[in-house]
C-alpha cells in the first residue's frame, strides 16, 4: 500500500478491480478485504456495513461516468452534447458492466450512507438542460425521463449482453440515434 492512500482507498480500489470479475451480487467483504492483503475487520472503521463499502464502490463508478461526460465538447450544439452524452452512457455499460449493474442495485445500495441522490440528480439535470435546448416539449424533465429510459434499457441489455442475443446486428449507436430522434422530434 502506497503511503498516500489511506485504507479506505485502497479497500474501495480492490473493490473496484474485483467488481468486474466477481459481479455486483457476489462481490463480498472477505474477498476484497482478502485482495487488499488486510484483516477482515479492518474495514469496520472506514465502513461500518458492506453496503457502505459498495455505494463507495458506486460512487466512485458514478465519478468515473461523470468524467467521461467531462470529456464532451463544451462548445457542440446541444443536440450533439446529448447524443455525445447518451453514447457515453451506453459505452459505459458496455465497458463497465458490472459497475454500470451495481450503480443501479438499489437493492445492494439502500443504506450504505453514500448520498449517490446528490451525484446522479446534477447528472440527470444536465440531461433535461439539454433536452430542453433541443426540444419544444411542455414538459422537458418529463420527455428527459422517458428518453433515458429508454436509453437505460439499451445500456442494460449491453451491460447484460444480451443485447447481441436479441439482435446480433443490432449496432448500439445507432439505436441510440433512432431513440434519439424518436424522442427529440
Amino acid at each position: 500500500m502506497a503511503e498516500t492512500e489511506t485504507l479506505r482507498e485502497r479497500l474501495i480500489g480492490v473493490g473496484v478491480d474485483l467488481l468486474e470479475d466477481v459481479g455486483a451480487g457476489q462481490l463480498g467483504l472477505r474477498a476484497i478485504t482478502r485482495a487488499a492483503g488486510v484483516s477482515h475487520g479492518a474495514p469496520r472503521r472506514h465502513f461500518p456495513t458492506h453496503q457502505a463499502l459498495l455505494g463507495a464502490i458506486a460512487a466512485r463508478g458514478f465519478a468515473d461516468l461523470i468524467e467521461r461526460f467531462a470529456r464532451i465538447d463544451p462548445g457542440g450544439t446541444p443536440r450533439d452534447r446529448l447524443r455525445a452524452m447518451a453514447v457515453e452512457y451506453v459505452e459505459f455499460a458496455a465497458d463497465r458492466p458490472e459497475m454500470f449493474t451495481l450503480m443501479f442495485r438499489h437493492d445492494l445500495l439502500e443504506g450504505s450512507g453514500e448520498n449517490l441522490r446528490a451525484t446522479t440528480l446534477p447528472i440527470f439535470g444536465q440531461f433535461t438542460t439539454l433536452v430542453s435546448a433541443v426540444t419544444r416539449a411542455p414538459d422537458p424533465a418529463a420527455r428527459a425521463l422517458v428518453l433515458w429510459t429508454n436509453l437505460h434499457g439499451i445500456a442494460t441489455l449491453q451491460a447484460n449482453r444480451s443485447l447481441g442475443l436479441i439482435a446480433p446486428a443490432a449496432d448500439p449507436g445507432s439505436l441510440v440515434g433512432q431513440v434519439l430522434e424518436l424522442h427529440l422530434a
